[in-house]
């Protein structure tokens, strides 16, 4: 037995557990009742009522500072409440094990660190420590292999974690929580070291696992992937859900605005319909309005001032 399924049945062990059973489409798989978060003096959430269900994309958006991660730790069970309730698969977090959670819940936090240079594919692979003594034990090998593939780090399931650059790491880390297969996923940031390709990709993840009866909670800092791939949003500010529902509904540009303290605007895409939020800007000094970019010759070419 190698070093690392050693590990994985000291900390679950060997006893035979049940594994949940699918939610049915719909399920509340977690809610928050009334919550009430503090860090050290200052409240940080205040008040909230949320719920993430079975076959859909909860996007938590906001401004820094808003809460949204520490929202995100208190559905995992990572923070706690203060006051208020948090339930997962409808029970409290708090009468669930730490082993029969983490059949319930996957993690990913916002960023990724190992004190060893475990290979990519061991990385992965701790993602199926919870299922260790389940009948379902028997498909982890098929549980990494379909999540390496899906993030796109197979080509490098050799290679030592601490030699990957950022993005790279990130992905794996992806990889990891796939392969765990609860059927809650919890997401904190996973786009914020990734380009434009697997930013994408991310999205296009969690929307598949949604669509595979999975909730999916992500927080993101792009509103145009939250208002493209979200089934809702939840925007915070201040502690508080400011608004919650579809993208289309609660984007506007009075609440962004103000949330933000930015101005924006809010129009749908041409051929999508998706909200596009893009922020309004003065224009750049010493330019003519409608003229961004620059003087012109009488051909139409940019000139040299």
């Amino acid at each position: 037995m190698s070093a690392l399924r050693r590990g994985r049945a000291a900390l679950f062990g060997r006893r035979p557990r049940t594994a949940p059973a699918r939610p049915a489409p719909g399920e509340v798989l977690v809610r928050a009742e009334d919550l009430h978060v503090r860090l050290g003096e200052r409240e940080v959430l205040t008040g909230i009522e949320l719920s993430a269900h079975a076959g859909e994309v909860l996007a938590l958006v906001g401004p820094n500072g808003a809460g949204k991660s520490t929202l995100l730790g208190a559905l995992a069970a990572d923070l706690p409440a203060d006051s208020g309730t948090v339930r997962v698969d409808g029970r409290p977090v708090s009468e669930w094990t730490a082993p029969e959670l983490a059949l319930r819940r996957s993690v990913l936090p916002q960023s990724a660190a190992l004190s060893f240079p475990f290979p990519v594919a061991d990385v992965v692979r701790m993602g199926r420590a919870p299922w260790a003594g389940t009948a379902l034990a028997g498909a982890d090998e098929e549980a990494v292999a379909e999540a390496m593939a899906a993030a796109e780090v197979t080509a490098f399931a050799a290679r030592p974690f601490s030699a990957l650059s950022g993005g790279e790491r990130a992905r794996v880390a992806l990889a990891r929580v796939l392969a765990q297969r609860a059927p809650l996923m919890l997401l904190d940031e996973p786009t914020a070291a990734l380009d434009l390709r697997h930013q994408e990709l991310v999205l296009r993840v969690c929307r598949e696992r949604a669509a595979a009866g999975d909730a999916v909670v992500v927080v993101l800092h792009d509103l145009g992937l939250a208002a493209a791939y979200a089934d809702r949003a939840a925007v915070l500010h201040d502690g508080r859900i400011a608004a919650a529902g579809p993208p289309s509904e609660v984007f506007g540009d009075g609440l962004l605005s103000r949330v933000y303290r930015q101005p924006v605007e809010v129009f749908p895409h041409p051929r999508t319909g998706t909200p596009l939020v893009v922020p309004v800007r003065e224009e750049a000094k010493g330019e003519p309005a409608g003229n961004p970019s620059g003087p012109r010759n009488a051909d139409g070419d940019l000139t040299r001032a």
